[in-house]
């Protein structure tokens, strides 16, 4: 049904209707001045140096090198980058339900507007953050950028696969956002940011590596520390959680769409 729908549109109106969302995305989510913007690099750094300031007191040094900032934003940016955008997604249908009732307008519109804008926005963080502490504290790193490609690709894949799938749920069943909000909370500690998995003892590690955010965090940190051998990151593992969230999650939404936007 959607690619009949989709196929009867005239050339281009895939585009232009992403393009108008994500527009009143960009207007709704960050306002109309430069501080909604502000804002979004300002929260990641106060939270890497309230991160740094606290540990600093509690231990001489990371479990990664010497500089805290830089180990806590290796780890948090790549939560983030995952967090925000799969939240995103997930309220899209929510969020853009008025414009989904017009026959130009789908919801893999609605889908990619919002994880478009949230993605791009992430990557400009990272990049001022990941610049800014390396200026700051005159670090001489050697970076894989390859390695941090692959890892922020990843991060990307994953979190609109499981906003996919969560799109379905929190519309079907709004009682599973705050099911869903209070199930991931511990995911801030369990994602390995304020440690890498070698600390925890070996009969948990196995199953602190079930999450797939710990591949990812291990990956970034391999791509600043080139003396840090992650032997346990899988992005195959990923891409393959990823793979079945975002297929079962379309395959839902396709088959529910018009009755979600009904409720």
């Amino acid at each position: 049904m959607f690619l009949q729908t989709r196929s009867d549109l005239p050339p281009f109106a895939t585009f232009r209707s992403i393009g108008a969302l994500l527009l009143r995305e960009m207007s709704t989510t960050y306002g109309r001045s430069p501080g909604g913007y502000a804002w979004a690099v300002l929260e990641p750094v106060g939270a890497i140096a309230l991160l740094s300031l606290v540990f600093s007191y509690a231990l001489r040094s990371p479990s990664l090198g010497t500089n805290f900032p830089l180990f806590y934003a290796t780890g948090y940016l790549v939560f983030m980058m995952f967090q925000d955008p799969s939240m995103k997604v997930a309220q899209s249908i929510n969020f853009s339900r008025q414009f989904l009732s017009y026959p130009r307008v789908t919801f893999i519109d609605a889908l990619a507007a919002r994880f478009l804008l949230a993605v791009i926005t992430h990557l400009m963080v990272f990049y001022i953050v990941m610049t800014g502490i390396h200026i700051i504290y005159e670090l001489n790193t050697i970076i894989d950028f390859m390695r941090i490609f692959e890892t922020l690709l990843a991060t990307a894949v994953l979190a609109l696969a499981i906003g996919t799938l969560n799109c379905f749920f929190f519309t079907r069943f709004p009682v599973y956002r705050s099911a869903w909000s209070v199930l991931t909370r511990p995911l801030f500690i369990l994602s390995c940011i304020l440690f890498i998995p070698e600390d925890v003892p070996s009969e948990l590690r196995g199953w602190l590596l079930l999450n797939p955010l710990v591949h990812l965090t291990g990956n970034m940190r391999a791509a600043f520390y080139a003396t840090y051998d992650a032997t346990y990151v899988s992005l195959v593992y990923v891409y393959l959680i990823s793979g079945l969230a975002l297929a079962f999650g379309l395959l839902l939404l396709r088959r529910y769409h018009r009755d979600l936007l009904e409720r």
